[in-house]
């Protein structure tokens, strides 16, 4: 099973040599993500800084950064145990489309073990150290100045919690956190992000919205917020599925929220309708800076902690980074819910150097003309893989995880003139290479083989690819010690 707390997993990572305990003083500026980006790069351990300069909290990075770590946090041997479950969901019903989505999820609710179950203020190790109003002071939790030209120190893995002014469904999710002052939050809320969408509800009313921000969390926790849930299914049921038993939840001490218990530090707020500061630039998961922008600016009334809590943070920049094996998780868990709204589908893959949403390799079993061009339009249609600005489709018998054997098929398969599919749709709001922010321009590729009946004319039809005799390879397979090769 997956692991309760965020310290116990840094034991077992301990006890393993995958932690390597940094005793030095380190500047939070500059310096941390210096070395963090280059141990990250380098396929290298857990960090664990016990010495960072101005703070007295120990600083945990990089805990995610190998696929190996985020499988063992979750109590998995590979990603496909998760994907399995999740395909079991679906059965025997086979729903369709994205009602069917929602109904599979649904399920979760009957099962014992799924659900999360509150507990009291006196068991939640992450209550026991309560301060409230003057007594706060968020430079005493280690942010980061990553990269050069970021416009101040921000919190990269804070999770954050807001609920619905209307229906009272609750999200969580990932979100940039500049440290403004001590009692000052920048909430870094996307276009196209549940918790802004509940900002701008409240907003509307004229009523505050309450945020908790959760730190230093269960590892099953920290990826159910990275998770693309569509908004009306929780992301605590999705944890307490992936790591097969229900997450322990505290009632916050000041906003009207849960949080989990065993968290190592929790900072609560009210955001006020309209009141925002400039946040950014920042260094992104782009690997480029995202610019200054306004977004809303949250007050902390209460920050509650461990007795001895420590901090956990990532660095994002230029792939690949820890957000790497995250991204490779969610798309692998996922392709049982996507073949549901697309069946046509029989794998896909989502390259870490497109930021996993800019691009899409898919590999279909092609049965009638244009098969290729439905599946590109059936993506741009489907929740957020509507930011997907370039789908390659493949046929079946193509590796889509394979970049040589893709690039073979794309470069040697296509007929430009007539194998590109050019539409504009919406793209991410970090997206720098559009031409106006929010919208831009999308490609498909069809990178099938092509029939007659997609004008394909030329005698003899579309060509068989070259590979060995079968007898001869299984021969020479038999003998290949005998050659001394």
């Amino acid at each position: 099973m997956a692991y309760d707390d965020l310290r116990s997993f840094l034991r077992a990572l301990d006890r393993e040599g995958d932690l390597k305990r940094i005793k030095a003083e380190v500047d939070p500026y500059l310096e941390v993500g210096e070395i963090v980006d280059r141990v990250q790069k380098a396929g290298g351990p857990a960090l664990l800084f016990e010495n960072v300069k101005g703070s007295a909290m120990p600083l945990a990075m990089n805990v995610y950064g190998t696929d190996r770590r985020l499988l063992k946090a979750l109590g998995l041997k590979s990603y496909d145990e998760i994907s399995g479950k999740i395909g079991g969901l679906l059965k025997p019903e086979l729903p369709q489309g994205f009602v069917g989505v929602r109904d599979a999820f649904g399920k979760l609710a009957n099962m014992t073990h799924v659900p999360p179950r509150k507990v009291k203020a006196d068991d939640a190790p992450v209550q026991e150290v309560v301060l409230q109003g003057d007594e706060v002071d968020l430079d005493r939790l280690p942010a980061l100045f990553t990269w050069p030209e970021d416009g101040g120190s921000f919190f990269n893995l804070g999770l954050t919690h807001t609920k619905h002014p209307e229906t009272g469904v609750r999200n969580l999710g990932l979100y940039r956190l500049q440290r403004h002052d001590k009692r000052t939050i920048g909430m870094h809320w996307q276009i196209h992000k549940d918790s802004r969408n509940h900002y701008q509800v409240a907003a509307k009313r004229g009523e505050k919205l309450p945020v908790a921000i959760a730190f230093g969390c269960p590892p099953a926790v920290t990826y159910a917020s990275t998770a693309p849930l569509p908004g009306d299914i929780d992301e605590y049921l999705f944890t307490g599925f992936v790591q097969g038993k229900r997450i322990e939840m505290v009632d916050c001490k000041t906003v009207p929220l849960q949080v989990p218990a065993n968290a190592e530090v929790v900072i609560e707020g009210w955001l006020e309708p309209g009141e925002t500061l400039p946040e950014g630039p920042f260094g992104d998961h782009t690997g480029f800076y995202t610019p200054q922008e306004e977004f809303p600016a949250l007050k902390i009334d209460c920050v509650t902690m461990r007795k001895r809590p420590l901090l956990q943070s990532i660095v994002v920049g230029r792939p690949p980074t820890e957000d790497g094996p995250l991204g490779r998780a969610t798309e692998r868990f996922f392709l049982p819910l996507l073949k549901i709204i697309i069946p046509d589908i029989v794998d896909y893959h989502l390259p870490e150097s497109g930021g996993f949403h800019n691009c899409a390799i898919v590999s279909i079993d092609k049965k009638y003309p244009k098969h290729a061009q439905k599946v590109m339009h059936a993506i741009w249609g489907a929740h957020m893989m509507s930011l997907t600005k370039l789908i390659v489709v493949v046929d079946s018998d193509c590796d889509v995880h394979n970049y040589h054997e893709v690039a073979w098929r794309a470069l040697g398969n296509t007929d430009y003139a007539r194998d590109l599919t050019v539409v504009e749709g919406p793209v991410d709001h970090l997206d720098h290479a559009s031409y106006q922010q929010f919208w831009g321009g999308k490609a498909g590729i069809d990178a099938t083989a092509k029939w007659p009946e997609e004008g394909y004319t030329r005698d003899g039809g579309w060509p068989e690819m070259v590979d060995s005799d079968p007898a001869t390879a299984e021969k020479v397979s038999r003998r290949w010690k005998e050659y001394g090769l």
